[in-house]
């Protein structure tokens, strides 16, 4: 039993959203209760004690939309890489780092992922992987990594028909044989999607082998008119719009996940919404792929579930919201823009989605919810209240203010230290892969 306390809860419960000098208990992997610091250490003098030492006790973040195989691009240059317009970044980078990774890189890429969302308080995530170098077993790879750091995961593996239907008919496979799998785990940390790149990759033949091999109770994770290119292959391609021709494919649904849904119209969000579909929105990523800005406040106004994600651009949540908050006050030229609608995604809507393959419920602290808990660095120097705690957290507070990570009861990182992993030993592997990958890249082999 643990009693995490001596600081301020910010319970993500509505009923009680903060509790001034308090504290939570949890019994195993479950929150047992939440209250005042006093009277439950009174109560629990036997728990072993977690000192949040005067700051935040939070429920942990939550990423909806993450790429694990991206995490070997930091740094990194491709000969000849210069691109004009998203879909050459698309193939120049992007496809070029996958179709290069085996399953040993694609582990690597895991474990330093899962470090940093564990230092930045995400114990939960929504990753939607590719590696085209090496398809078989790669999401079994990436289950290894979760299993070892500890942090909640629902995997896909993207089926595109890019390289050829070999490979298009293996991805598929790998989709199923790690559903599969996943359904027969009870420890609620593991989950499987039918993973898929994007219309435009994906023929009419593609789609019909995928679907009709779909487990299930499970939905597909793809991504959605992320570029213009996408909205204009479909329109040429099969004559309709791109959420159209996911409903004729019975892809939308409540397991469902679309990311990104830039150049999307009115009536497909009425689609979206009317099938209970799911939406992530990524705003950074939107930025950096000059993309566009999504209509992501009207998805929200119309009642759309609509998460927030990362897309593999950074692993601080915190840092997702606090670029959405400003790119659809400066798009939309309404400083009242986002204020709401932002938070809203990333701790109730985030939780939503996720706990729609997860049974605990997560993103609160509350009795029965899962026991996925953070203690944030953050001593506020103006008053601190429950109707100002969003002010608090978007301007005073980033990931790396996270001290403390707890995942399903386990506490994976206290006082900034990672207590079940050796961070040096694991980092200089990849290092050591990282350089392997970028010399394959290069035509340098793999010294």
């Amino acid at each position: 039993m643990l009693l995490i306390g001596n600081g301020r809860v910010v319970t993500g419960n509505q009923e009680q959203p903060l509790i001034e000098d308090g504290s939570v208990v949890l019994d195993g992997n479950t929150v047992l209760e939440v209250g005042n610091y006093r009277d439950l250490k009174e109560k629990y003098a036997d728990a072993t004690f977690v000192d949040a030492k005067g700051g935040l006790i939070m429920p942990a973040f939550i990423n909806t939309h993450e790429h694990i195989y991206s995490a070997m691009a930091r740094g990194m240059s491709i000969n000849g890489y210069n691109p004009n317009g998203f879909l050459e970044i698309l193939d120049g980078l992007w496809w070029t780092i996958d179709r290069n990774l085996d399953n040993e890189l694609t582990y690597l890429s895991a474990m330093t992922t899962y470090i940093d969302c564990i230092k930045n308080g995400v114990t939960t995530i929504f990753d939607h992987h590719a590696s085209f170098g090496e398809i078989e077993g790669s999401l079994f790879a990436i289950e290894k990594a979760a299993r070892e750091t500890g942090v909640r995961s629902c995997l896909c593996y993207e089926i595109s028909d890019r390289d050829g239907e070999d490979k298009m008919k293996a991805a598929v496979k790998e989709n199923v044989d790690f559903a599969n799998h996943a359904k027969k785990d009870d420890s609620d940390m593991i989950a499987g999607m039918m993973g898929m790149h994007a219309s435009f990759t994906i023929s009419d033949k593609s789609m019909e082998y995928a679907m009709s091999r779909k487990p299930e109770d499970i939905g597909c994770h793809i991504h959605v008119a992320e570029g213009i290119e996408d909205l204009h292959s479909c329109l040429k391609v099969h004559n309709q719009r791109i959420v159209d021709r996911l409903y004729d494919w019975k892809v939308l649904g409540d397991k469902s996940l679309l990311a990104h849904c830039i150049y999307i119209n009115p009536h497909e969000m009425d689609l979206i919404r009317d099938t209970n579909t799911c939406v992530v929105h990524n705003p950074e990523s939107n930025m950096g792929n000059a993309c566009g800005c999504p209509p992501t406040m009207e998805l929200v106004h119309r009642g759309i579930v609509c998460g927030l994600g990362s897309d593999g651009y950074t692993h601080d949540v915190l840092e997702s919201w606090k670029v959405a908050n400003v790119l659809h006050k400066h798009h939309l030229c309404d400083p009242n823009a986002a204020w709401g609608e932002v938070p809203k995604m990333l701790f109730e809507y985030n939780a939503n989605i996720a706990n729609r393959y997860f049974k605990k419920p997560l993103g609160v602290l509350k009795p029965g919810a899962a026991a996925d808990v953070i203690v944030v660095d953050y001593t506020p120097n103006t008053p601190m209240t429950a109707s100002n705690i969003n002010s608090h957290l978007l301007f005073g507070v980033c990931g790396k203010d996270v001290r403390t990570t707890i995942a399903n009861g386990n506490i994976l990182m206290k006082d900034r230290e990672l207590l079940h992993i050796d961070e040096k030993e694991v980092l200089a592997k990849v290092r050591e892969g990282a350089m392997r990958l970028a010399n394959k890249i290069n035509g340098r082999g793999n010294a």
